[in-house]
């Protein structure tokens, strides 16, 4: 039997933490490696006990959530181990930050229990949160905001035309059989290019490279959108993740 998803708490209030805990240990491939209380401890139990999700909110007392997401996405004694963050608001650019930290993606803290365990299995897999409309709205909103940085910029020099292609739609938010489609590629041809993209950019996540897109200019918030899917509807709404309410 394969051992649960193993997940780390960390929040300042108590409330929230009981109740998180009480929600996770309801699903049975989900289980609480322990509680954080500040983001500092968050830093110091994740390397200790290298949960597989650190479920973290972003506003704490000393370290918050932002600076507590960089430092354990950096730190290869917590390699493995991903973040999903927790925001009260649906335009926070602290949340955008956490995303070029390393974080996978985030959540509103009004998410639906189920849609919570979720995305915490989806964050574990590997995956990123960015189907869900409010995601796109943050990162076009400040991804806007930053002028390319040359430090990323020069990081494109070694990316072929085909996967400037493919992290374009990435960064729109298309799962790999959209992309595959629209590409005229078979999907596993598409995780190969991914799989480099993520090596040759030093990207911890599929949302990391949604930034990097953003920022190096190669995507701009307002684009052109993406591609239709065979039905006619949106192809980023192919993406299988959580809709938090």
């Amino acid at each position: 039997m394969n051992r649960p998803v193993r997940v780390l708490v960390a929040d300042d209030q108590a409330l929230l933490r009981t109740g998180f805990r009480l929600l996770i240990e309801s699903a049975p491939d989900l289980a609480v490696a322990g509680e954080a209380v500040s983001g500092e401890q968050a830093v110091e139990l994740a390397r200790r006990l290298r949960p597989d999700v650190v479920l973290m909110d972003i506003r704490m007392p000393g370290t918050d959530g932002l600076e507590a997401t960089r430092r354990i996405c950096a730190d290869p004694a917590a390699v493995g181990t991903r973040v999903l963050v927790l925001t009260t608001f649906d335009l926070d650019e602290y949340v955008y930050a956490a995303l070029r930290g390393g974080a996978s993606g985030f959540l509103l803290k009004d998410v639906l229990p189920a849609d919570l365990l979720t995305a915490l299995r989806v964050v574990a897999a590997g995956d990123a949160l960015l189907a869900p409309a409010v995601t796109r709205r943050l990162i076009h909103e400040f991804a806007g905001r930053h002028e390319p940085r040359p430090r990323l910029a020069r990081e494109l020099t070694g990316v072929t035309p085909r996967e400037r292609e493919v992290l374009r739609l990435v960064a729109r938010g298309l799962p790999n059989p959209v992309i595959a489609e629209h590409l005229g590629l078979s999907t596993a041809t598409v995780k190969t290019h991914v799989r480099r993209l993520l090596a040759k950019l030093h990207a911890h996540d599929r949302a990391q490279l949604v930034v990097i897109a953003y920022e190096t200019g190669l995507v701009t918030a307002g684009g052109n959108p993406p591609p239709a899917a065979r039905d006619g509807s949106p192809a980023d709404a192919a993406h299988r993740g959580p809709r938090p309410s």
